[in-house]
This record gives structure tokens, sequence and C-alpha cells, in this order.
């Protein structure tokens, strides 16, 4: 009896430890340190637009820094990660920050003074007197809070601007946690922040030389269009890009009129005027290209020119409809903007991705163009590779910066839910984003922004709405 319990014990004792040599992996899982990490995103559905376009249904996000660490299935995560903060995302869909690749931002400002002309009108007529009586540093700065409070509500993470006083506009952005790719304009005639071409030029080589090599500023020239900037103007805002290596934000090819006046004059079509003076490269950002041949459309192709769609502005002012089909066929950089709030007159990008679906089916007589996922890629990773951007923003992947939007799609108007890409793109509004992170910055958490006041930017506002009154009657 007294060799058998000895026995008994060292049995019990190996049946006990073996199965954790036989199953490494459970022993390695059971015993390996979490991760910390700052955010998890937990549950909802995550639309990645990765090149999989995988959607992952009770997914997670994972977040170090300003850098998306991982993104899987909930379960995996949390067996993976300790957060130091969980925003829980059930009920909720879980997409990339829209991406807004043309805008004017402190025109919010001018909202609705002026509505129902031509764009040749409008802009003669009211906008660029009204500019000439109001714009000033103090008007750029409020304009500016105003517009990224807005898109802000709105889901968009990054936008493309072109204005005046785009230093500014470049420190209330950095202020308020957005991410931008700002043009200062360059143009023909006195400007409100600069009143001659040297001036001008001197100003935005300042400006591109401050924000070189910042994490949320992508500061660029914006020369405004063929018909605005001559020729040797526009050969000098190519050469102060190439010293820099910063983007161009133009407008091309807007009206007929536009491309009938350049033709006459240039002897070419805008884009291909464009290109015969050397000014093309893949830093260029073409706003609308409404009026393009299929020349113009290859040409963009093989100069890796991105452009932005602003369907909403370009119906409103009658000006025409690009033709996005043919250029999502020939797989054009092309991404959605919703112009300035003068013209729009807001800065909704799902009225906007909406929209786009919808015109160019009307247009088209063709219900199968412009379909749901497209529409939402433009608001996206093809936004993002419109403004060159794509590497780090425009889709939820592993190692690229933490730009998310959280949309609640429990409202009544998203439900029944049945396919994500239609339920984004026809049924969202703004008002159903309910959390957004930037650069891994939370920036509004269930509806509550962060990084701006909403009554003191809306009491601002209206106080230059007295202004403008009173300017617009002298």
């Amino acid at each position: 009896m007294k060799m058998i319990r000895p026995i008994l014990v060292l049995v019990a004792v190996v049946a006990l430890i073996s199965p954790l040599f036989a199953q490494p992996d459970r022993w390695t899982v059971s015993t390996r340190k979490k991760i910390i990490v700052d955010v998890m995103i937990s549950g909802g559905t995550v639309v990645t637009m990765d090149k999989d376009r995988r959607v992952l249904e009770d997914g997670a996000v994972a977040i170090l820094g300003d850098e998306i660490l991982e993104v899987g299935k909930r379960a995996d995560l949390l067996r993976s990660y300790t957060p130091r903060r969980v925003i829980n995302a059930a009920r909720k869909v879980v997409i990339p920050g829209l991406i807004n690749t043309h805008t004017h931002i402190p025109m919010v400002l001018f909202r609705g003074i002026s509505d129902d002309l031509d764009l040749n009108d409008w802009l003669t007529k009211y906008i660029f007197p009204a500019e000439a009586k109001n714009v000033d540093e103090a008007f750029v700065r409020a304009g500016t809070r105003l517009g990224l409070a807005e898109m802000i509500r709105g889901g968009t993470t990054t936008y493309c601007d072109m204005y005046y006083f785009e230093d500014a506009i470049a420190e209330e952005t950095k202020r308020a946690g957005v991410r931008g790719v700002l043009g200062e304009t360059v143009i023909d005639f006195p400007a409100p922040d600069n009143k001659t071409w040297d001036a001008m030029m001197s100003y935005t080589d300042r400006f591109l030389g401050r924000w070189k090599n910042d994490p949320l500023i992508v500061a660029a020239i914006a020369p405004h269009a063929p018909y605005t900037v001559s020729t040797a103007h526009l050969a000098a805002a190519r050469t102060l890009s190439d010293s820099h290596n910063s983007p161009i934000v133009i407008h091309v090819a807007e009206t007929r009129k536009e491309v009938d006046d350049i033709t006459e004059q240039k002897g070419a079509t805008p884009m291909a005027y464009l290109d015969r003076i050397g000014f093309l490269n893949e830093r260029v950002i073409a706003a609308h290209t409404v009026f393009l041949t299929d020349a113009e459309i290859d040409l963009m192709k093989r100069k890796g020119v991105g452009s932005a769609h602003c369907p909403q502005s370009n119906m409103k002012l009658a000006s025409g409809t690009a033709r996005i089909p043919f250029m999502l066929l020939k797989d054009i950089d092309v991404g959605l903007g919703t112009d300035g709030a003068a013209s729009n007159n807001d800065l909704n990008m799902w009225e906007e991705m909406d929209s786009a679906a919808k015109l160019h089916k009307l247009i088209s007589g063709d219900p199968k163009v412009a379909n749901a996922e497209q529409m939402f890629e433009m608001a996206t990773i093809r936004g993002a590779r419109a403004l060159d951007l794509d590497k780090i923003t425009g889709s939820i992947e592993v190692g690229k910066r933490a730009d998310i939007t959280i949309v609640d799609f429990d409202s009544l108007h998203q439900t029944p839910f049945y396919n994500v890409y239609s339920h984004l793109v026809y049924a969202t509004k703004a008002s159903d984003v309910s959390s957004v992170i930037i650069n891994g910055r939370i920036v509004m958490l269930n509806r509550r922004l962060l990084t701006l006041d909403e009554n003191a930017i809306k009491k601002d506002a209206n106080l230059y709405r007295e202004k403008i009154i009173k300017s617009l009657r002298n």
C-alpha cells in the first residue's frame, strides 16, 4: 500500500498538466499579457473600405496613439487588448471618416445671401462684392469654426479647402483636431488678404513652409481657375508647388462658358491647356471637372490628377453634370465635395452621396450606374486617393491614422436594416453620426463636440449676419 499511493499521486499530476503541453496555443493565449491600447471601438458593423472591402459584423477597432493597431472581430480583440477607453458601437456602423474633397469653408457665413443664379452672376454681382466688404482674418476664423463644427457633426474627418487667410484656417483646423488639405488662393486681382500677385506668392511661400510635415495640415497653393489666373502666374504657382512638394488646388472646366472662353483664348479646352503649359501632375486636385472630353479624362489618368465632384453645387448653379460613370470606368481618383455653403447650402457629405447616385442614374438613364458602394467609396477611400492621402486615411486598416466615424443605425429611417452600403448612401442623415475620431483623438462623443464651443460659434456667426446684411445695403 505504501508504494501504490505515490504512484497514484504521480498519475494524477501528469493527468492534470498533460493537456497544457498537448495544446501549446491554449497555454500561450491564457498566459499572454494583453496589450494596452488607448481606445477600442467595440461592437457594431465595421465597414473597412480596405482592398477586400471587408465588412465585419460584431467587429472592433483597436487604436494606439494616432494609429489603427488592429481591426477584427470583437471577441478576438478583447482577448488581445486592454483598452483605456471603450466606445460601445453596438447597433451602430463604424466607417472611415468622410472626406470632403472641395470646399471654401469660411463661406458658411454667406450661406443663403444669394441663390438661384448662374455661376458668373452669382460670383460677380454678389459673392465677390460681399467678400470685398466683409472678409478679413476675424471673419475667416469665425466661418472656419462654424464650418468645422458642421463637418464634424456630419462625420467628415478630412476636407480640402480653397480660400483666403488660409494660415488662419489652418490654425483653427488644427485646434479643432480636423485633417485638412488647405489651399491659399492666388488670383489675378486684389484678394481680401493680399492685394498684389507678389504679396500672394510671398504669403503662400511662408504658409507652405510653416505647415510642412504637420500631422494634420497639408498646406497647398490654390490658383483660382484658368480664367482668373494668367499662364505666367499658373506656371509660377506650379514652380512654388514644386519647391515645397505641395498640392495644387484649382477649379477646372466647371461651366460651359469657362470651356468656351478658354478654348477661344488659349486654343485648347481647360484641362488640355493646363497640360500644354506643363501645369498638371499627381499633386493637382481639380475641382468640378464638369465638361471634360474623353481625351482629357485619359490625360487625368496618365498624369494622376485628382478630381472633386460637387453634384449639389453644380445642380444648384445649373453648371452641368460631370461624367462620373465614365471617370469611374477609367479609375480616375475622384472624390465628392460640397463646394462652399454659399452655393450648396451646407457641408453635408451624406447629401452629396445620395445626390450623386441619383443624379447620374437620371442623366444616364441607367439605374445601375453610380451604385451605393461606388458613391460611398468616393466619399472615403477614392476621395483619399484624390487628395493623395490614401496611404494614411480613407479606410479602416492597420497602420493608417485613426480617422473614424460612428453612425447610429437604430433610428426609424434606418429600420429595418438589410444592406449597409444602401443604408449609408440612401438613408443615413448627418444627424445619425454619434461619434468622430480624427488622428486618434475623439472630437465628438455621443453627439457632444469636444474640441469646439458650439454656442459661442453660433453667437459669432449671427453677429456676422448683421454685419453682412448692412454691407449689402451700402
